[in-house]
C-alpha cells in the first residue's frame, strides 16, 4: 500500500495535534501525529480500556523519518521505563496492557511492567520470516506481555478460539465425533486460546494490508488481543501506531481508538487504511467468528469481503483501491 502526492495531502489535514490538555471525546478515532513525549501531559485521565504497546526493539532500524539505535539492556530499559509510568493515568482501573517485545528486550521488558502492573501472561508468537543463521537458531519468534491494572480485568476466551484441522479424528463409543466437528469442508476442531501463538503471518508483499513500516504486526494478531480484552465501544489506545494497524482492527472490530504516531507518512498510511475499513472489514485468518490455522483459506466459509457501504457512496480514490484490493 503506497500514497499519492493527494492522499498525502487529504489524509494529512485529518492528522491531530494537541498543544494543550484535552477531554476523551477530543480522541475518539483519531491519529495524533506528534512524538509521544510531547503528547503524554496532554492525555485525559482514565480513559482507555486497552492499551497496546508495541515499541521500538533495542535494534538498530529505520522508521520513516525517525531512527532508533541500539544500546546497553540497562539503557534500553531506562529509555522505556522514560514513558510507560506516564501512560497509567490514562488507564481505567479495569484496562489490560500488552506490551510487544523481542527476545532481547523480553527481560527489560518484564522487569519494568511487573513494577506497574500485574502480569498475567506472557505469550509467544511466530513471525514465520526469518534471516537463517550458521551458528545460531534462527530467530522466528517475539513476545507480548499481558497485563492488567489490576486483578478486575475483562478477558473473553470464547472470542478467541482457533479452528484447527482434525488429524486424528477420535469417535466415542458410538463411532460420534469426540470433540470435533464433521463438516462437507473437512474435520475441524475449536480449540481454547494459548500463549503460543503458531497460526500468524507476517504481513507481505500480497498481501492488502501490508506497507512499507519494517516491523509491521499483523492485523490478525491486533485482532486476538481486541477481541479478547474489549467489548465493542471500548476504548483502544496505541502510543507507537505506526502505520496504524491497531486503529484499523479496533475500527473493523467496533472499538473506538486513537493511536500516536511521529511519522507523518506512517500516520497518513494509517487514515488510508481506516477509510478503506469503512467498506472492508475483513480480517485476513478471521472469519465465521473463529481463528484459522495458516494455510485453510480453502476450508473457510466467511472469506469473502465485507462491503459496509454502497459502491456511489465511496470517493473515486477509494472505489480504485478497493477493485485493487479485491483483486
Amino acid at each position: 500500500m503506497a500514497l499519492s502526492g493527494e492522499e498525502r495531502e487529504r489524509y494529512g489535514r485529518k492528522l491531530l495535534r494537541l498543544t494543550g490538555r484535552v477531554d476523551a471525546g477530543k480522541l475518539i478515532n483519531t491519529t495524533i501525529n506528534q512524538d509521544l513525549s510531547q503528547v503524554l501531559d496532554h492525555l485525559p485521565a482514565r480513559f482507555v480500556d486497552l492499551l497496546f504497546i508495541d515499541p521500538p526493539y533495542n535494534l538498530t532500524k529505520d522508521f520513516g523519518a525517525a531512527s532508533f539505535e541500539e544500546t546497553s539492556p540497562e539503557e534500553y530499559a531506562s529509555w522505556v521505563s522514560s514513558w510507560l509510568p506516564r501512560l497509567l493515568p490514562i488507564l481505567k482501573p479495569t484496562a489490560s496492557v500488552y506490551i510487544c517485545s523481542d527476545w532481547r528486550s523480553s527481560g527489560a521488558i518484564q522487569s519494568i511492567v511487573e513494577k506497574h502492573f500485574v502480569i498475567q501472561n506472557r505469550i509467544t508468537w511466530e513471525r514465520e520470516k526469518g534471516r537463517g543463521a550458521k551458528r545460531n537458531w534462527k530467530n522466528c519468534s517475539e513476545d507480548i506481555w499481558f497485563c492488567t491494572v489490576s486483578k478486575d480485568f475483562f478477558f473473553n476466551a470464547d472470542a478467541v478460539r482457533l479452528k484447527r484441522r482434525v488429524i486424528a479424528p477420535y469417535r466415542d463409543a458410538r463411532g460420534k465425533p469426540k470433540d470435533w466437528d464433521q463438516t462437507q469442508n473437512g474435520d475441524f476442531r475449536l480449540t481454547c486460546p494459548s500463549n503460543l501463538w503458531t497460526d500468524l503471518t507476517v504481513p507481505f508483499w500480497s498481501m492488502p494490508e501490508n506497507t512499507d513500516h519494517p516491523t509491521q504486526k499483523p492485523e490478525k494478531l491486533l485482532a486476538k488481543v481486541i477481541l479478547a480484552s474489549s467489548r465493542e465501544g471500548d476504548f483502544v489506545f496505541d502510543p507507537f501506531l505506526g502505520s496504524g494497524t491497531t486503529s484499523v482492527v479496533a475500527r473493523k472490530l467496533g472499538r473506538l481508538y486513537c493511536g500516536i504516531e511521529l511519522d507523518t507518512e506512517y500516520c497518513c498510511l494509517a487514515e488510508k487504511r481506516l477509510a478503506m475499513a469503512e467498506f472492508d472489514n475483513a480480517i485476513q485468518g478471521y472469519s465465521d467468528g473463529v481463528f484459522w490455522e495458516r494455510n485453510s483459506l480453502a476450508y473457510q466459509n466467511g472469506n469473502k469481503r465485507s462491503r459496509n457501504i454502497a459502491t456511489d457512496q465511496v470517493p473515486l480514490c477509494l472505489r480504485e483501491e478497493r477493485n485493487r484490493y479485491a483483486k
